[in-house]
C-alpha cells in the first residue's frame, strides 16, 4: 500500500488522459495486476484516429480469458493476423505524420514478435512509450485485489472507453482534423506520432 498514491490499469496504446495522471503521479503508482479481466474496456483496445474518423484498435484474447480469468493471466489469441492489421492501420493513419517514421522501426517489433500474455505485451508497449515521450515512472505491482482502494486515487474504471473524459487539453495537429476536426483523449501514439518531442509539454 502507498499513501498519496494512484492505482492504474495496464492498457493497450492507452489514452491520452492516462499519461496525463501517470505525469502526476509519477513515482507513487501502482499497477493493478490481480483484478479479474474486464470486458470493453482500454485493457485490449485503443483508438486512433483514421480518414473516416475513430477507428478502434482491439487485441483479441484466448476464449475462457474473459470472465473469471486475472488480467496477468489472459493469453492473447492468434486466431487471426490482427498484428498485421493493426500495423497497416497505424501506418494507414499516421504515415503522413510528422513524427511516424522517428519511432517506426522500435514499434513494429511489437506487430512482427508474438507476445504470449496481454499484461506483458501492454507492459512493453508502455515502457517504450515512456521512453519516446522522455518520462521516468515508477511503480510496483497490486499483490492482491482491493476494491474500493482507500486513500489512493483509483483510475482502473474511471478512464474508460464508454465514459465522459473530464481531460481539458488544448488541440494539437491531427493528421484529418481537417475532416472530422481535433479528437480529444485518443491513443498516445495519436500524439507522439503528431507531437513527437513535444509531446511531454503538451502533457
Amino acid at each position: 500500500m502507498i499513501d498519496n498514491g494512484a492505482v492504474f490499469p495496464m492498457f493497450y496504446l492507452p489514452p491520452v488522459e492516462y499519461f496525463m495522471q501517470l505525469i502526476k503521479w509519477k513515482s507513487n503508482i501502482l499497477i493493478e495486476k490481480e483484478e479479474n479481466f474486464p470486458k470493453q474496456t482500454y485493457r485490449n483496445r485503443a483508438n486512433i484516429y483514421s480518414p473516416d474518423g475513430v477507428l478502434i484498435l482491439t487485441v483479441p484474447v484466448m476464449k475462457g480469458s474473459k470472465n473469471h480469468t486475472k488480467v496477468k493471466d489472459v493469453k492473447i489469441s492468434y486466431d487471426f493476423d490482427w498484428q498485421r492489421l493493426h500495423w497497416l492501420s497505424l501506418q494507414a493513419c499516421y504515415r503522413r505524420s510528422a513524427y511516424f517514421e522517428y519511432y517506426e522501426d522500435e514499434l513494429s517489433v511489437f506487430y512482427h514478435n508474438k507476445f504470449n500474455f496481454l499484461f506483458d505485451y501492454n507492459e512493453q508497449l508502455l515502457q517504450f512509450i515512456c521512453k519516446g515521450i522522455k518520462i521516468k515512472i515508477q511503480y510496483n505491482y497490486t499483490e492482491s485485489y482491493q476494491f474500493p482502494y482507500l486513500g489512493i486515487a483509483d483510475f482502473r474504471e474511471s478512464i474508460h472507453p464508454k465514459k465522459e473524459t473530464n481531460l481539458i487539453g488544448k488541440p494539437y495537429f491531427q493528421v484529418f482534423e481537417d475532416r472530422n476536426g481535433f479528437v480529444p483523449n485518443l491513443s498516445i501514439v495519436d500524439l507522439l506520432f503528431n507531437q513527437g518531442p513535444q509531446s511531454l509539454q503538451y502533457l
